[in-house]
């Protein structure tokens, strides 16, 4: 069975054996061995038939082994499915087959397994035929060859044309991992074998924690080969005891399975080397686990496209750190796994299930189980999805639930479910689009609505898979298309069977089939022909094909014939379908029909099927009748149980869809958005004490049908019930024939108040209960009742029962057995009905009521006890360590989110007495919505409390209390009560109402608030009812007074709040004020402004302006006092303000005369004008003499300036500036003198010591120089020169002066002692500006070198030798004359001088005479020249410090008069 591939390689044209270990290896090896014994051995005696050969794969091509490893014959039925294993049998004279063809025969004929086989089943003369191959078996195995590599090709061209999402499908576990128990050290190998497409993404989990090998090196060895994934766990121990989970997850879902691990140990053998084994146990095996589902989810709302979660916290007692629970979500009792629609998530201790994008798919009864090994628990609650709004009004909502049904080669039927709204018209039908996967164009399938919820999808690519949508139409429009179908691909269901299933390497059957394979057949007649659907709009046609039809593809001819004639119509007349199902379109509804089919392949068409029945083309499938009767009844505050009786006759029924509407409205509303299948349904999301009546239509393929009758009305409301039992039955006093018994509340009270409580008690003798007795016939109204007529010192039990209106609940569990004696201790009995209110996050108050059996002094105080619930007894503690005398406490200081439980103790003079029940776990947590009281003081001055509750139902009250008794007396307290809102009026307020306040609501879960009215608050609130009562108008502001333009007064003040017939008086000084000339009044009654307005004040206007302010019962007023000063400094404001405005009705300045000093110390006078035109002058002034003119101004606002550069004491004068025009004209003066000019020359000289640059060390031929540059230069500048800190005499040796912009100090003839800090202070007349530099160190030592090397050069550049000058550049002159030149010559040793000419020395003689006289004086003198004398001449002067020359050309000319004659 070398050629035999298993199923997971199958599917990998990539195979290889490199994922095999070892062992798998061996034992691989093995098995092929033996299957290849088995195979060859065995044998088949048969004339009529043959075996056909089939390879899945072209081993030649896709496997590694050797062409010498024999093939795998493979079993085949009619649509291509292996079937199991075939040996190939011809007929002739070979009569025992080794199983082997000749080629294959040859190739093994020497080995011993073949040579025992030989000599076992042949003689020799068989053996010598055996080897001879006849024509005829040649000419056979050739065709068979010819006819299995067809086959292949063509399945090999058939995965070619395969869609690649045509083979998309979740993964799959074929092999899943099991479970070990190994030793300690040992290691194990979890494996496992996962199908599905795309390649699903492994993970391995312990105890739903991710397995991470990089986080544990060594220790775990995760593979993933081919589809063969596995974990190996190195050297166990007890820490690998877990669950272990493998998780395979793609696109189109996700799939676990779960492994154990035990790792043991041999008794008494341990490692010291391992860690210690930890204590307690290592899983859940031996323990009892109690589950609890708390914050729970309610019914959830939601609208189609919106995300939703639901959420359940679990919690598991006990809680083991390794152990995991299974945690499972359900939807309409249908366990959901995770997809792309909805997520599920557990943290350990959550559960929560997310919606990504909620459908009407959706709707449904959710439910969590959990389960452990102790067993499970569920919760449920329904989720509702509405239609999302219509993208047009009145459009119908989405078809839901679509899928894809009988799909083929070519075909598909699609089915969906018609929405409960049709947007108030009728649906007309219904649209399907398709979609081929790995494209987004949607591709509309029907032309023309149907309205039938089924059709048939046609014209479909063999091969290809396809997603479908639905949409519903309406005479308004268009709905949203539905929720996309699953994919599906066209395919032969074979086909897709094949390509999900799994091939066994040997299922023990041999096949034997007809001896010649059928080539060139024409096909039979097709089988069992049917209408498996008849509506007005197509007929569905399905069949079998034929038995015999060849190895070629067939297809079919589908033929019509209109029934009571012969004439047969084929209607797929152009291309024949594949598929075994056909769907007819445009017949005549209303007619009767014939159908029959032909098969047809390349060898022809064949015989047609046997006809079908007439059919009439209309719908089968009549639409559902109206359902019957529908009865609602109370459920819950919001909910409302439905029932109805269910359609008659109903076929194909899918379900009924419900409708409420509140009585009146005629507004009807879905219920339910996916059709139910039951008679009773649960509407929830009602408004509370509203009437509904409700109607019910059912559904099914063929529409929707008519409405039901509407139901009677029925009122939003909880149902009653009797109540559960009371609980809790504890003794509080005992005397010789009697005892009092206390029970705590019912959990559930019914949805009424308790009426009363029924008591029973039964004796205890010997252990063995006797028959009940009523204690009471008439109902006790108090939680406490004494028990009379018992027995001393017998022993009794007690149940009691609680009743309502609805009636009397069950009775309780038997309390403990109690023994019937007095009493006779000294301290207090337990206190009784520990009652909890005002639950917030931090606080609550514990109520309570005294013990009945006092002890033998009176109670004189109690003690509250308080620990966490889940805490030990030894952790309670104290709230209050000295006795309070009052039955109520507020505790605070509580943890938020904490439960709590409680106890209490009364003390008397004896001690302190027995604690009381604890009261039932009190989380400390403030519950949504939960109001506090309010206190008001209303316009009238009544003070009152006001409560509100937002839970209430119609049988809720509010039950006012002071220090938590209920007030009965309306003397002091008048209760109203309108809605959810309730008031507390006090009559007369007074110390006596003094108190704590507190309001209860009753059937709510404990919605109370507390208001504690002290000393301090009660005259507070007496102070605000006295001003409500006698009302002041507030005021923004007092009365004020302010200036405007033209040196108008203003009075004015702000009310906060005035209404329309508020009114004002104006006094001043007792006298009312009227509108007139004067005084104007304005009363702006939008913004409470109140203004009177004067144009000037006068001195008959000195004194007190008042504003009288009234609005009905509200008064006010406010004054202003305007005397002395204050009057005088106001009035004088107001005369400027009056002239200002005047002078600013011409031109004028907006900003007077100024100066400013730019950096470049440039001083600039300007000044701001407005209101100019062109006619407008400005003309300039200093010292009375006009300076400059600016006529023609071109802006009417702008700047003037006048600059001045260089600024100097001649600048020094008063400046003006004057505008006129013919409108006026206006004049700005300043004064430039004396200390005027003083400070504007100060701020010039800052800007020049700002200016100036860092102080500067530099060295001449005299000395070291100290300098600074600044950007300009002022003589009137004053500078001080310091050295360290002293301000420096200066001398002939320390001098100081200005060159240019520097300002410099010169050191002459330096020495040591002029070391030090030197500095130039800038005087500005304010602070002045100081740079200073350090002449010392190696500043010093650079500069004095310097110094020195300047000197010597100096002193070289005096002495060196010099022609001084006197020496002509060229001489001209006529021959015969004399010529005489001196220079000076000059350096310090007296120079040596030498003459050239032409480059050449000269010495004297008596035609050139040569003198040097008295050191300075160097003389030439030619006598009388003549033409050889001309040429270039120099002197040349030379001592120790320098050479120098000079040079001057002699011409010697001829005059013209004597050149002829020597001619």
């Amino acid at each position: 069975m070398s050629g035999s591939l298993p199923f997971y390689q199958k599917h990998h044209r990539h195979y290889d054996r490199g994922y095999r270990s070892k062992e798998t290896e061996s034992k691989l090896s093995q098995y092929q061995s033996s299957s290849r014994y088995a195979a060859g051995s065995s044998t088949s005696r048969s004339r009529g038939l043959s075996v056909s050969s089939h390879s899945g794969l072209d081993e030649n091509r896709l496997s590694p082994i050797p062409k010498r490893a024999k093939p795998t014959y493979l079993a085949v039925d009619r649509e291509n499915q292996i079937i199991g294993y075939v040996v190939p049998i011809f007929r002739g004279s070979q009569e025992f087959a080794t199983g082997l063809s000749g080629t294959q025969e040859s190739r093994v004929r020497d080995t011993a397994a073949y040579m025992a086989r030989r000599d076992m089943f042949t003689s020799g003369l068989e053996m010598e035929r055996s080897e001879q191959i006849s024509r005829k078996e040649v000419m056979r195995e050739s065709a068979e060859r010819i006819s299995q590599n067809k086959r292949i090709h063509e399945h090999e061209e058939h995965f070619k044309r395969m869609n690649e999402d045509s083979l998309m499908h979740a993964p799959e576990f074929v092999i899943k991992p099991r479970s070990h128990t190994v030793w300690e050290k040992q290691c194990v190998r979890l494996h496992c074998t996962v199908s599905g497409w795309p390649d699903p993404r492994v993970v391995w989990y312990k105890n739903n924690v991710a397995v991470d090998p990089l986080a544990n090196p060594g220790k775990y060895k995760v593979e993933s080969r081919y589809n063969v994934h596995s974990l190996e766990i190195n050297r166990c121990d007890f820490d690998d005891t877990a669950q272990y989970r493998v998780s395979a997850m793609n696109s189109k879902g996700e799939l676990s399975a779960f492994a154990s691990v035990v790792v043991k140990r041999f008794k008494g053998e341990v490692d010291e080397f391992l860690p210690a084994p930890r204590q307690g146990p290592v899983s859940e095996y031996g323990i009892t686990f109690q589950t609890h589902i708390v914050d729970k989810f309610g019914v959830s709302f939601g609208r189609e496209g919106e995300t939703m979660s639901l959420g359940c916290t679990v919690v598991i007692y006990p809680a083991l750190h390794r152990y995991q629970p299974e945690v499972q979500w359900y939807r309409d009792d249908v366990l959901l796994s995770p997809s792309k629609w909805h997520h599920m998530h557990w943290s350990g201790d959550r559960a929560t299930l997310t919606f990504t994008h909620l459908n009407k798919e959706d709707e449904g009864l959710y439910t969590l189980r959990v389960t452990t090994k102790s067993g499970y628990e569920t919760y449920s609650a329904y989720v509702f999805v509405r239609d999302a709004d219509a993208e047009v009004e009145g459009a119908p909502g989405a078809p839901l639930d679509v899928r894809c049904l009988d799909a083929n080669k070519d075909y598909i039927i699609v089915t969906w479910k018609q929405p409960a709204v049709d947007g108030g018209n009728s649906i007309l039908g219904y649209f399907v689009d398709r979609c081929e996967i790995g494209t987004t164009h949607w591709i509309q399938c029907n032309d023309t609505p149907v309205k039938f919820a089924r059709f048939p999808v046609t014209g479909l690519v063999e091969g290809r898979s396809y997603i479908f949508r639905v949409r519903a139409v309406n005479k308004s429009g268009m709905s949203h298309p539905s929720r996309v179908s699953e994919p599906v691909a066209a395919m032969d269901p074979a086909d897709r069977a094949r390509m999900r299933g799994t091939s066994a390497p040997w299922t023990g059957q041999i096949i034997v089939t007809e001896e010649e394979p059928a080539e060139g057949v024409v096909p039979g007649q097709p089988l069992e022909l049917q209408v498996t659907e008849a509506t007005k709009n197509y007929v569905v046609l399905s069949w079998k094909p034929p038995g015999e039809k060849g190895l070629e593809g067939v297809m079919y001819y589908v033929e019509k014939c209109v029934s009571g004639t012969d004439s047969w119509q084929r209607v797929n007349t152009e291309i024949p379908v594949k598929s075994p199902r056909f769907a007819l379109f445009d017949l005549a509804e209303g007619k009767s029909y014939r159908f029959r089919v032909r098969c047809c392949n390349s060898a022809g068409v064949g015989e047609p099927s046997d006809p079908t029945e007439a059919t009439t083309v209309g719908d089968k499938l009549d639409i559902p009748s109206a359902p019957g009767k529908v009865v609602p009844t109370r459920n819950t505050d919001t909910s409302v149980v439905v029932s109805w009786e269910a359609s008659r006759d109903a076929k194909e029924l899918i379900g009924y869809y419900i409708e409420g509407s509140i009585v009146g409205s005629q507004v009807w509303e879905p219920c339910n958005n996916k059709p139910v299948n039951a008679t009773r349904f649960i509407c929830h999301g009602l408004i509370t004490g509203e009437k509904y009546v409700f109607r019910v239509r059912a559904v099914n393929a063929a529409g929707l049908s008519q409405f039901s009758q509407e139901s009677e009305p029925v009122e939003v409301k909880a149902a009653i019930a009797s109540p559960a039992p009371p609980y809790g039955i504890t003794v509080l006093e005992c005397v010789r024939d009697s005892m009092v018994l206390a029970w705590k509340q019912p959990t559930f009270i019914g949805g009424a108040d308790i009426t009363g409580y029924f008591v029973d008690y039964r004796e205890i003798i010997d252990g063995v209960p006797g028959k009940w007795h009523e204690a009471n016939i008439k109902a006790v109204s108090e939680r406490a009742y004494r028990v009379s007529d018992l027995k001393e010192n017998r022993k009794y039990q007690f149940q009691v029962r609680a009743a309502n209106m609805a009636g009397v609940g069950i009775p309780s569990l038997p309390s403990d057995t109690f023994l019937c004696e007095e009493w006779t201790i000294a301290v207090p009995g337990p206190p009784h009905d520990l009652q909890i209110r005002d639950v917030r996050n931090d606080s609550l108050v514990l109520l309570w009521k005294p013990p009945v059996y006092q002890g033998r002094n009176p109670v004189n105080g109690y003690y509250v006890d308080i620990k966490e619930a889940d805490a030990p007894e030894e952790a309670w503690r104290g709230v209050n360590n000295k006795a309070t005398e009052t039955t109520y406490i507020k505790i605070q200081n509580l943890k938020e989110g904490e439960s709590y439980v409680f106890r209490v103790r009364a003390q008397n003079k004896a001690g302190v007495g027995k604690t009381s029940d604890v009261t039932e776990p009190v989380p400390a947590l403030t519950k949504p919505g939960t109001k506090e009281i309010v206190v008001d003081v209303d316009d009238n001055g009544v003070i009152s409390l006001n409560f509100e509750c937002g839970d209430l139902i119609p049988d809720s009250k509010f039950v006012w209390s002071k220090n938590y008794e209920e007030i009965t007396d309306p003397s002091r307290l008048t209760i109203e009560t309108k809605g959810n809102k309730s008031k507390a009026v006090f009559n007369t307020p007074a110390e006596e109402d003094i108190g704590i306040y507190s309001c209860l609501v009753t059937h709510t879960d404990g919605a109370s608030a507390s208001y504690t009215l002290s000393e301090e608050e009660l005259k507070r609130l007496l102070e605000i009812s006295h001003d409500h009562k006698f009302p002041i108008i507030p005021l923004k502001s007092e009365l004020a007074v302010e200036l405007l333009e033209k040196g108008r007064v203003r009075f004015w003040l702000q009310a906060e709040k005035m209404s329309a017939n508020g009114k004002v008086d104006y006094v001043f000084n007792d006298n009312v004020l009227s509108q007139g000339e004067k005084y104007k009044m304005n009363f702006d009654k939008n913004t409470g402004v109140i203004e009177m307005i004067m144009e000037s004040l006068t001195p008959a206007d000195e004194g007190t302006f008042t504003f009288q302010l009234q609005d009905g019962k509200a008064t006010n007023q406010s004054s202003l006092v305007l005397i002395g000063e204050v009057f005088k400094g106001l009035q004088k404001e107001s005369e400027f303000q009056r002239k200002e405005w005047f002078r600013k009705q011409g031109p004028h300045f907006i900003e007077y005369l100024s100066y400013e000093v730019t950096p470049e110390c440039c001083v600039i006078l300007k000044c701001k004008v407005g209101n100019m035109k062109k006619e407008t002058s400005a003309l300039w002034y200093k010292d009375g003499h006009q300076i400059k003119a600016d006529e023609h101004l071109g802006f009417t606002e702008g700047v003037l300036k006048l600059e001045i550069a260089q600024i100097t004491t001649k600048d020094s004068g008063v400046y003006e500036v004057v505008l006129k025009d013919d409108r006026g004209k206006d004049t700005s003066t300043l004064n430039l003198t004396n200390q005027s000019f003083k400070d504007l020359m100060n701020e010039v000289f800052s800007f020049i010591a700002n200016s100036s640059t860092p102080l500067k060390i530099t060295s001449t031929d005299e000395g070291i120089r100290l300098y600074t540059f600044v950007s300009y230069y002022n003589d009137l500048l004053q500078v001080t020169w310091h050295y360290k800190d002293s301000a420096i005499a200066f001398s002939d040796r320390i001098k100081s002066g200005v060159v240019g912009e520097q300002l410099w100090l010169q050191i002459k003839e330096p020495t040591e002692k002029d070391m030090g800090k030197y500095a130039i202070e800038f005087n500005d007349g304010k602070g002045g500006l100081r740079r200073s530099v350090e002449l010392s160190g190696q500043a010093f030592d650079d500069a004095f070198a310097e110094f020195k090397r300047l000197k010597a050069a100096a002193i070289a550049e005096r002495s060196r030798a010099r022609v001084a000058g006197g020496l002509p550049d060229v001489v001209t002159i006529q021959e015969g004359k004399a010529l005489n030149l001196t220079c000076n010559i000059s350096g310090d040793p007296v120079p040596e001088v030498t003459w050239l000419k032409n480059d050449r020395e000269i010495t004297s003689d008596d035609h050139c005479i040569l003198k040097f006289e008295s050191g300075k004086f160097a003389s030439f003198t030619i006598t009388g020249v003549n033409t050889s004398d001309s040429g270039k001449y120099s002197i040349l002067v030379k001592n120790k410090y320098g050479t120098e020359s000079g040079d001057f050309t002699v011409s010697v000319f001829i005059p013209e008069d004597v050149g002829g004659k020597k001619k």
